[in-house]
């Protein structure tokens, strides 16, 4: 654990501002008229006796620690284009914290404070990663913005004996916890707080909308691109094994607790490669790229989202869902596929991922003008990102409560524009980190257009109203106009643009993916 310092280390540092919270003083720094506080800890390093258990609250210091840089990345894999699980960064076991921007650290101002949650395929990402930068939000909108780690992977994932379920959600809650009690000092208010997320973020976003334990932590939540994949407790517990194999062990939490933590990554990212061969145990899981995703245990996660909205359980919580037109474009571009999928690959892909037995002919005639590899994107897209996004706003609004949906049409520019508006892109719009993480491969070589600064205000615009107010400014969504928000250069309020996928898995379900017996 990092050693608290009360030496002030910062230029000027009468003017550093300092923060007492629940466990002790923080000293922030002054960045262009924010205040922004980084790594303060808000739970317990989870090494040791903590390892694979829930957080544990984390323990007071005296004197005032300075909050200065980021903590240490979670532990985790390898990501796309190389990037390896040892992120540049501190290093050290608290992983477990939280970062600040605020305009004011007043206790009197009471400002709405919006938290996101990083995404990363539940087993990559952290809050400390440049393109997460939110100063502009926070700048923009005169609020308070959060982010902060959780565990990911084998760390915050897998279902072993000895540990209870989703232990990376229940750092979620904890963070969440800690904002509620601790954010009316750094100038915000509890009762006015908003999650955001995207990709895996949003899968948490969602599965946090029915957790009992995360009930009135959040009175608004943003999910961008929510995933499909949730897991029965059987199937985890079955790929939890096969991930312990990996590495010669029990799927245990005494067991995996013998290996450093960051080199335990290496078994799930072995794993990962292997995955095909558990088709028949698996099923479609087995051919995608994570086996790392929430899990319907019946205590920390009772249900699935969509089961648990339709029954009401966030009805009051006010909604923005949303997904991007071309989502799976990015994978197929990183992985080398662009351009290369044949009919074969997408006659297999409907097979393997359709909503139906007769998919692949019911695809076929809905887009009777598509290419084999606009077939093969527009299946996945539906599956992984778009339907499961539809389905959760069907079912806020069948249990009566209020959500407000968007499509992101606008292409990226990068790489000749083949990327399309593909998953991913919404974040350095939403951030203003065109030249960081994604960024860099979205806006390859290309400078930021007026186009895309417009519509990037446009985004923080949107999300930071709505967290003030619960108006993003168009229409709320129902079951009978549909009613969406079109996020282009011109942007315009329809009817949800991809009618023929929705009216494809209009009878599907999305359910706890199941153990093959």
């Amino acid at each position: 654990m990092t050693t608290p310092n009360s030496r002030d280390t910062t230029a000027g540092s009468a003017a550093a501002p300092v923060v007492r919270c629940g466990a002790g003083a923080v000293r922030g720094r002054l960045e262009d008229g924010l205040a922004v506080f980084r790594g303060i800890p808000f739970a317990e390093p989870p090494v040791g006796e903590a390892r694979f258990q829930a957080p544990r609250p984390v323990r007071g210091w005296d004197g005032v620690r300075d909050s200065f840089e980021f903590g240490p990345p979670p532990p985790q894999e390898s990501g796309f284009q190389g990037r390896r699980g040892v992120l540049e960064g501190p290093t050290g076991d608290d992983w477990l914290t939280v970062n600040v921007w605020t305009p004011a650290p007043d206790p009197a101002a009471r400002r709405p404070v919006m938290v996101w949650i990083y995404g990363g395929a539940y087993k990559l990402g952290h809050a400390g990663s440049p393109g997460y930068d939110a100063q502009h939000i926070a700048r923009d909108a005169d609020l308070v913005v959060v982010t902060f780690n959780y565990r990911v992977g084998i760390e915050g994932f897998a279902r072993i004996d000895g540990a209870p379920a989703n232990h990376g959600l229940l750092d979620q809650v904890a963070a969440l916890e800690w904002v509620r009690e601790n954010i009316t000092a750094f100038g915000g208010d509890p009762e006015q707080v908003t999650v955001f997320g995207e990709s895996a973020g949003a899968g948490s976003v969602a599965s946090l909308l029915v957790m009992p334990s995360a009930a009135g932590l959040f009175r608004r939540a943003i999910a961008q691109s929510v995933p499909s994949p949730i897991f029965s407790d059987p199937l985890a517990e079955d790929i939890a094994a096969a991930i312990a194999a990996e590495a010669g062990l029990r799927p245990t939490a005494a067991d995996l607790a013998t290996v450093d933590p960051r080199q335990l990554p290496t078994a799930g990212e072995t794993l990962t490669t292997k995955m095909h061969q558990y088709g028949d145990r698996w099923g479609g899981l087995a051919h995608t790229l994570s086996p790392f995703a929430p899990v319907v245990d019946g205590e920390v996660l009772p249900t699935t989202p969509w089961e648990g909205l339709a029954a009401g359980a966030a009805r009051d919580v006010e909604l923005i869902l949303g997904h991007n037109r071309d989502e799976f474009r990015l994978f197929t571009v990183l992985d080398g596929q662009f351009g290369k999928i044949t009919e074969e690959d997408a006659a297999t892909a409907l097979r393997r991922f359709g909503p139906r037995p007769d998919a692949a002919k019911a695809y076929r005639t809905a887009f009777p003008d598509a290419s084999p590899g606009e077939l093969y994107e527009l299946v996945n897209s539906d599956r992984v990102f778009r339907m499961p996004c539809v389905h959760l706003a069907d079912a806020q609004v069948a249990a009566g409560g209020r959500v407000h949906v968007y499509e992101l049409t606008w292409p990226a520019p990068g790489l000749g524009g083949v990327l399309g508006a593909c998953h991913g892109l919404d974040i350095p719009l939403l951030f203003g980190t065109f030249t960081a993480d994604l960024g860099n491969l979205l806006f390859a070589d290309v400078e930021p257009s007026p186009e895309a600064l417009a519509l990037s205000s446009r985004f923080r615009a949107s999300w930071t109203a709505f967290a003030r107010t619960g108006d993003p400014g168009w229409p709320a969504y129902d079951t009978e106009r549909r009613s969406v928000q079109v996020l282009d250069a011109e942007p315009t309020v329809t009817a949800y643009p991809e009618e023929a996928s929705r009216r494809l898995w209009e009878g599907h379900a999305f359910t706890a993916l199941t153990l093959a017996e």
